[in-house]
């Protein structure tokens, strides 16, 4: 195992010296700041963004899209199996200039814990103050273009933040959307649907800020990256919160998300590992929220779907004829390129955890589908279970067997990605919405045959 050292630094002029913790880690540094105090790795470009739009973020806000961003970088460049002893679990040790550098080191057992929750690795936290130059690197907002917002939503490019988007603009709300790209397929779906909604409310258009953060899959040398990503929430919700800081007021953050993926309970003791996330656990955003106010930003998570299953979701949109036309726009596939090894189109897989539960959904809700998958129809032939195309549904199937002999065990298994102490009296709506998600689902793979195949014997 290799512990890892990321360095945060401000242009050329930041020549702190940086001993770190540890001596033998390895040490990788980052400059942000690139030219003439532009930032650099799409922090710049969201900065440039909402000043356009008037907004002038908190300088304590850009600290947390920084220490987001570093730790993003540390999650998707570092392996899990060439740098962990157990093949996930790595260690790193972050540095980097914040604006308040004492009130940040206060908050490191609770940034520890809730990073340590939603990636499963372990971190450590070194704050330090900004070069003199970067006091201030939020600039004043442009007064041309002010527009009023009155709340902030992700937009993902997925289903359920398309039909989140929907209910705030029917509702009267005018939200600034907020996505955060790398890889051209997802900023195609976000341009797409964002356009869908421009067209459709041409009265109450919302905002849209688009940062496209990341970085070179050389940045650590002699490591290869690493495919999990499972600190991309915690990215999405500092940039969400970047923008919500510069609303006037205390601003509520949307985050919307199905109660099924919201939970992501397990469906075999295999699944608690890099297939099961924890992105807008419970537990995760009441940690976050907690952080948020310590560090005094005036900003809210709040998940309004928590507690309904995405077909919910789907049946609740008061625009079903708009959502029908324009869904398939939408994706929800976890590796929608993975037919390009056999020459075929960036689509939904079709067979996906995620995609199974987007067919249940739209099923459910608007009684037809639209969508292209590379496996458009599940029932045409037997699918094997120990493949790809077949290993989700097969799973699905045996967790509704264990649910329909023993009813009582989703009491259990909700609990078992992460505590749900934060909200005791919540706990009877998720157990509800787990179950009827997962037989949402059951309705879709209920006659889909699954077998083992015989390849390799």
């Amino acid at each position: 195992m290799n512990r890892h050292s990321f360095i945060a630094r401000f242009g050329l002029g930041d020549t702190k010296r940086i001993l770190p913790v540890q001596s033998d880690s390895q040490v990788t540094t980052i400059d942000f700041v690139s030219g003439d105090k532009s930032f650099d790795y799409g922090l710049g470009m969201a900065l440039e963004q909402l000043n356009a739009v008037g907004i002038n973020p908190t300088e304590g806000a850009f600290d947390l899209l920084l220490l987001s961003s570093l730790v993003f970088a540390a999650d998707t460049r570092v392996n899990r199996d060439s740098e962990s002893q157990d093949g996930w679990t790595r260690e790193f040790d972050l540095y980097l200039p914040v604006s308040e550098p004492d009130l940040w080191q206060a908050q490191h057992d609770l940034i520890a814990v809730m990073l340590g929750f939603l990636t499963g690795d372990r971190w450590r936290f070194i704050f330090r103050a900004r070069p003199k130059d970067f006091r201030r690197v939020v600039p004043a907002a442009s007064q041309k273009e002010l527009k009023e917002f009155s709340c902030v939503s992700l937009f993902s490019g997925g289903l359920d933040s398309f039909i989140g988007a929907i209910d705030l603009l029917i509702a009267g709300q005018h939200p600034l959307l907020t996505s955060h790209y790398w890889d051209g397929m997802t900023s195609q779906h976000q341009t797409i649907c964002f356009n869908h909604l421009e067209r459709h409310f041409p009265e109450n258009q919302p905002g849209h800020l688009r940062a496209r953060v990341g970085f070179e899959k050389e940045l650590v040398k002699n490591v290869a990256s690493e495919n999990t990503q499972r600190s991309r929430s915690f990215l999405f919700f500092a940039l969400g919160t970047l923008a919500a800081s510069g609303i006037p007021g205390k601003t509520i953050l949307h985050v919307p998300e199905n109660g099924l993926i919201s939970l992501n309970v397990p469906l075999d003791s295999l699944r608690l590992g890099a297939l099961s996330t924890r992105t807008t656990h419970p537990f995760f955003m009441a940690r976050f929220n907690e952080l948020l106010q310590r560090l005094n930003l005036s900003v809210e998570l709040k998940n309004p779907y928590r507690h309904q299953t995405k077909g919910e979701m789907v049946a609740a949109c008061h625009e079903l004829e708009f959502l029908k036309k324009t869904a398939k726009d939408t994706m929800s596939c976890s590796a929608e390129t993975k037919g390009r090894y056999r020459g075929e189109p960036p689509r939904h897989c079709g067979h996906c955890v995620p995609c199974l539960i987007r067919r249940a959904a739209l099923q459910r809700g608007l009684g037809s589908d639209n969508t292209d998958y590379g496996i458009q129809n599940l029932i045409a032939q037997p699918l094997p279970a120990d493949k790809a195309s077949g290993r989700d549904v097969r799973s699905f199937q045996l967790l509704l067997a264990r649910l329909q002999a023993q009813p009582r065990l989703a009491k259990f298994l909700i609990h078992k990605p992460g505590p749900l102490a934060d909200c005791p009296d919540e706990i009877a709506a998720y157990e509800r919405t787990f179950l009827a998600g997962i037989q949402e689902v059951g309705q879709l793979v209920k006659n889909v045959v699954t077998h083992i195949s015989n390849e390799g014997r």
